[in-house]
C-alpha cells in the first residue's frame, strides 16, 4: 500500500510538516528519482452523504492508478475543505508525489457578502496549497489540474512557488518547480494566468529586494530589462530633466538623500498611437526612512516596500504586453529615497506646484503625496490621458481601517469604482471604495498661509491624502489605490498562495483584469 501523509494546509504547507522531516522523507524516496514529478488535483467539499466526487482530471488519475487513490481518501475521512488534503508516494504511473487537495463545495460562484467569486478562489488555494507541498517535497516538475477555473489555478500554483531567495547562498535555496497544466482543460486560460502570476511576482521581486539593493537607477535598469524585451518602450528622465521641468515637489522629498532621482516614462501601444491611453502613476520611494519625521526603527525595513506602487506598474505593463491587450497604457514613476540629512525637506516648507498652487509640507512622513503632486501634474499635460490611476502605499489610515482584506479605492467616477471592484471578486484581490468628500477637501485646503497641506488635520491619512491627489485632477476620470496595507507585508491572515511576511505583490493581477476589462468595453 502507497505511503500517505495528511496535509492540513489552509495557510501554508509548511505548517504540516517540520523541514527536516519533509527533507528527510524526500531525499529516501526522490534519491531513486533525477527529476522527481508530482501532481495536484481536486476534490469538491463533501455534500451531506453523497460520496465524495472528484474533478475530471482527478478521476483519470484515479482509475490510472486502480482506483488506489479514492479508496484511500474515504480512509482518510477526507471533506474537501479548500487547502486540506492528503500526499501520497509510491503509487504507480509517472508521478512519484500525488496530492489530493479540497476545492470546496462543487459550483461555488459569486459571493455577494464576501464580494468575491468563491469558486475561483478556492481553485487557487487549492492549486497554491499543492503546489507549495510539492515543492517543499523537492519536485522538480509539478502538473497542476486545471480544476474548473485553469487560469486560476495557474495564477495560485505560480504565486505559491514562486520566493524571493536571491540574498540566499545557492544550495539553501528552496527550487522554483516547472509547472504544466494536468490532463484536459482550457490551455490558453492556463497560460494567461501563468502571465498574471508572473507579472505579480516580479512586482513582488522589485518590492522584496533591500534598499541597497533596488535604488532609483538600479530600478530603472530592472523595469528596462524586464519591458523593453515586450515591446514596451521605456524612458529614463534624469535629476536634470527633473529640474528642468520644475518637477520641484518631487525634488523636495528627493533631495535628502545622495541617491540621484530619476523618473520613467513607459508606454504600450496595443492599439493606434493616436488613440488615448490610460495613464498610472507609481509611487517609487525605494526607501522611505520618513525624513527628519523618522519612523520606529522596529519594522522600518519594511519601507524598502514603499516603492511597490512603481512595482505594480511594471507587472502591469509586462502582463498587457504579454496578453497582448488592444488599449494603449503609459505609467510615470518618479523614483527617489526619503532620507534624513542637512538637506531633507524640514517640516514647514512650501513648494510651488505646476499649477501654481502651493502645497506646504506640515508633516515630512507624508511624503507620498509631495511626491507625486508635480508628476501627476506633468503627466496630464504631456501624456493628454483619458483616465488616471494613481497606485502607493499612501497613508497608514487605510492599513487601520482595512488591513490586507482589500486595496483601498478613491474615485471621482463610480464606472470606474464599479469596474475595479468586479475586477477584485475575479482575481481574489478586492479593492474596497473609500469616501471622497469635499468634507477632506476642505481640511487640506482651509489654511492661512498657502492654498494646501500634505496631511490636513485628522486622523483619516489615506482620505486626506487622496483628497489632496484629487483637486490636481480637475477633468478626468481618475482612480487612486492605496496599497499601503496590501502592497507591502502581510502578517495577519496572509492568502494561502502568498508568503507570510513577503511583499506581496498586490494589487497587479487586479489592476491588469481592470485593464482587460476596459478593452473589453471599448472594443
Amino acid at each position: 500500500m502507497p505511503a500517505y501523509r495528511e496535509l492540513r494546509l489552509l495557510r501554508s504547507a509548511r505548517r504540516v510538516l517540520s523541514y527536516e522531516h519533509r527533507l528527510r522523507a524526500v531525499r529516501a524516496y526522490s534519491s531513486k528519482c533525477d527529476k522527481p514529478k508530482g501532481v495536484v488535483v481536486g476534490v469538491y467539499q463533501k455534500d451531506g452523504d453523497k460520496p465524495l466526487k472528484s474533478s475530471e482530471n482527478g478521476v483519470l488519475l484515479d482509475d490510472a492508478v486502480g482506483g488506489k487513490i479514492m479508496s484511500l481518501i474515504r480512509e482518510r475521512g477526507m471533506d474537501g475543505r479548500p487547502g486540506r488534503g492528503l500526499l501520497f508516494n509510491g503509487l504507480d504511473g509517472e508521478f512519484q508525489t500525488v496530492a489530493v487537495v479540497g476545492m470546496g463545495p462543487a459550483g461555488a460562484g459569486y459571493n455577494e457578502a464576501e464580494e468575491l467569486d468563491e469558486g475561483m478562489e478556492n481553485t487557487r488555494i487549492a492549486a497554491g496549497t499543492g503546489a507549495r507541498a510539492l515543492q517543499l517535497h523537492r519536485m522538480t516538475e509539478v502538473h497542476v489540474d486545471g480544476m474548473d477555473f485553469p487560469e486560476q489555478a495557474a495564477e495560485g500554483a505560480a504565486l505559491a512557488v514562486w520566493r524571493y531567495n536571491a540574498n540566499k547562498r545557492k544550495k539553501n535555496r528552496l527550487p522554483t518547480p516547472k509547472l504544466h497544466m494536468y490532463g484536459k482543460g482550457d490551455h490558453d486560460a492556463w497560460v494567461r494566468g501563468l502571465f498574471k502570476a508572473e507579472s505579480q511576482n516580479l512586482a513582488r521581486r522589485l518590492s522584496d529586494t533591500p534598499a541597497n539593493q533596488m535604488t532609483p537607477s538600479i530600478f530603472a535598469q530592472a523595469t528596462v530589462d524586464a519591458l523593453c524585451p515586450c515591446g514596451v518602450s521605456v524612458e529614463v528622465r534624469s535629476m536634470d530633466w527633473i529640474e528642468d521641468m520644475s518637477l520641484n515637489s518631487f525634488l523636495m522629498i528627493a533631495k535628502g538623500s545622495c541617491e540621484p532621482p530619476l523618473l520613467l516614462e513607459c508606454t504600450y501601444c496595443g492599439t493606434s498611437p493616436e488613440d488615448k491611453a490610460v495613464l498610472m502613476l507609481g509611487q517609487g520611494l525605494t526607501f522611505h526612512s520618513g525624513g527628519l519625521c523618522l519612523k520606529r526603527k522596529d519594522g522600518m525595513d519594511q519601507y524598502r516596500g514603499s516603492m511597490a506602487g512603481a512595482a505594480v506598474c511594471v507587472g502591469v505593463l509586462r502582463a498587457a504586453a504579454a496578453l497582448s491587450l488592444p488599449m494603449n497604457i503609459s505609467a510615470v514613476m518618479p523614483l527617489c529615497e526619503h532620507m534624513p540629512s542637512g538637506m531633507a525637506v524640514k517640516c514647514g516648507d512650501v513648494v510651488t506646484l505646476l499649477n501654481g498652487v502651493t502645497l506646504g509640507i506640515k508633516n515630512v512622513d507624508k511624503a507620498p503625496v509631495v511626491m507625486l503632486a508635480d508628476p501627476l501634474l506633468y503627466a496630464q499635460a504631456n501624456f493628454k490621458p483619458k483616465m488616471i490611476v494613481s497606485i502607493g502605499t499612501i497613508g497608514q489610515g487605510v492599513n487601520q481601517g482595512l488591513g490586507g482584506s482589500a486595496t483601498g479605492l478613491w474615485s471621482n467616477s463610480s464606472y470606474v469604482a464599479k469596474e475595479f471592484r468586479k475586477a477584485g471578486s475575479i482575481t481574489g484581490d478586492r479593492i474596497w471604495r473609500m469616501p471622497l468628500f469635499r468634507y477632506f477637501r476642505q481640511i487640506v485646503t482651509k489654511n492661512s498661509t498657502y492654498d494646501m497641506s500634505n496631511s490636513g488635520r485628522g486622523p483619516a491619512s489615506s482620505s486626506l491624502a487622496a483628497a489632496v491627489l484629487h483637486t490636481l485632477v480637475p477633468c478626468l476620470d481618475w482612480a487612486h489605490l492605496d496599497i499601503r496595507g496590501t502592497g507591502m507585508l502581510t502578517s495577519v491572515n496572509t492568502l494561502p498562495y502568498l508568503l507570510k511576511n513577503s511583499m506581496t505583490g498586490r494589487p497587479t493581477r487586479t489592476v491588469i483584469q481592470f485593464m482587460y476589462q476596459l478593452a473589453c468595453s471599448q472594443n
